[in-house]
């Protein structure tokens, strides 16, 4: 397929919207909590940094979902995209919205005073990783071709 062609479909990706996997390894991690608590100390520094850390990746999520729709293109996965995004916060990262969610996960881990999602942090991304972010890239090869692998040869897929 010609980078100029219209794609049918996007990524073949499993229909669950990506946020989703960072909201379950939260709740997960907060029900484990419930039943044998592993708190994180150095309260209130810890509960800062949480915010701060929160707030900072939803602004990146929020920086990359505004490059798409500036772009006119789809922030679903599964949805064909009409062009290939690579300025804006894609020049930080080629995945600035997961990137914003495992940052704001991270935070919102730590306002929370939990180890139990930190614990599930590495399958939250390794999930995503594997079932979002492999078969996008895979379609954006497809779809894009020279211009997406030089793009990947640039830009690191997470920071």
């Amino acid at each position: 397929m010609s980078a100029t062609a219209p794609a049918r479909q996007g990524a073949r990706v499993i229909f669950i919207p990506p946020p989703l996997y960072y909201v379950a390894g939260l709740a997960g991690g907060l029900a484990i909590d419930s039943a044998v608590a592993l708190p994180i100390g150095g309260r209130p520094a810890i509960a800062i940094a949480g915010v701060v850390l929160a707030a900072l990746g939803l602004a990146l999520t929020a920086a990359g979902v505004a490059a798409v729709i500036r772009h006119r293109t789809t922030i679903v996965p599964h949805h064909p995209v009409a062009t290939l995004v690579t300025g804006g916060a894609y020049r930080l990262s080629r995945n600035p919205m997961y990137t914003g969610l495992a940052v704001a996960y991270l935070g919102l881990s730590l306002l929370f005073g939990s180890w139990w999602p930190l614990v599930l942090g590495p399958f939250v991304i390794v999930a995503v990783r594997q079932l979002v972010i492999r078969p996008e890239e895979r379609y954006l090869t497809q779809r894009f071709g020279r211009a997406y692998t030089d793009y990947q040869s640039r830009v690191r897929r997470w920071i």
